[in-house]
């Protein structure tokens, strides 16, 4: 079985399916502290030793074998679909990445010739309709899910139930499912179960966040980027991520989620 998109301490400790644009930064670096006593020296994502990730090939079979024999803690952690595609949109679409770069290469400006899409510079302080491009970004985004044009949707607004289901049909289960927006309570009862060899303060944790600083801040409260139709596109996309993850579709300015996530159902409904 592959456990793509699947990270784990290599004291299999815990086994964490990554979800992007869910903190999956601050989650790794956690990791890593918890085997060596001290935070991977820049992004995480970059790191080649000390964390196993799927995508390197001598990580594969012990990932594999603890996911078949359960013996690691194995958690995923989720977000708001609202907040999450507007980070999306901040971040990748609009932000400058660490390279220096727009993200994807030719990405943003094939958005701005196909979709209308603007996205302002650091030249001119980011100055432009946030709500208007983003609605058009919305659009876009469908387009990649729905009908894969024009390109493959990309993992950072692809719906998480999507990325959490390769470990369950993979043969993997989950232990834990929590929610960003109550990051340093579940992530507490995870350090708590898996018997980490190095603990930490989770309220001194720093948040590591590669795209602070590097694009527009967002200028509106949440619900004033989503109109109906805007809203029925995130119904169409993220459906799946609202109900399993129990967040509130009707009020987009509610952050939180309305329970906490019943791991039978996340099973039952995405292990099909």
């Amino acid at each position: 079985m592959n456990f793509p998109g699947t990270w784990m301490t290599e004291s299999g400790s815990m086994l964490y399916r990554v979800v992007p644009k869910c903190a999956c930064s601050t989650i790794g670096q956690i990791m890593f502290h918890s085997d060596h006593g001290r935070y991977f020296d820049g992004d995480i994502h970059d790191a080649t030793s000390g964390l196993h990730k799927w995508n390197q090939p001598e990580s594969q079979d012990p990932i594999r074998a603890a996911a078949a024999n359960h013996t690691a803690l194995n958690f995923t952690v989720v977000r708001n679909p609202y907040a999450r595609i507007l980070s999306s949109f901040f971040d990748k679409i609009c932000g400058i990445q660490r390279n220096g770069k727009r993200y994807r290469g030719n990405l943003v400006p094939q958005l701005i010739q196909r979709y209308g899409i603007e996205v302002g510079s650091p030249e001119d302080n980011f100055d432009f309709d946030q709500v208007r491009s983003f609605r058009r970004f919305l659009l876009f985004a469908r387009d990649t899910i729905r009908w894969r044009r024009p390109m493959e949707p990309d993992i950072h607004w692809s719906a998480m139930s999507g990325h959490v289901a390769t470990f369950i049909v993979n043969g993997g289960r989950y232990d834990s499912i929590f929610s960003t927006e109550d990051f340093n309570t579940g992530m507490r009862k995870v350090l708590d179960r898996a018997h980490v060899r190095h603990d930490l303060d989770l309220e001194t944790v720093p948040r590591f966040n590669e795209s602070e600083g590097h694009g527009p801040k967002r200028a509106h409260k949440v619900s004033e980027y989503f109109d109906d139709l805007s809203r029925h596109l995130m119904w169409e996309i993220y459906k799946k991520d609202f109900q399993l993850f129990r967040y509130d579709f009707d009020n987009p300015d509610n952050r939180m989620p309305k329970g906490e996530v019943d791991l039978d159902e996340v099973h039952r409904k995405l292990g099909r």
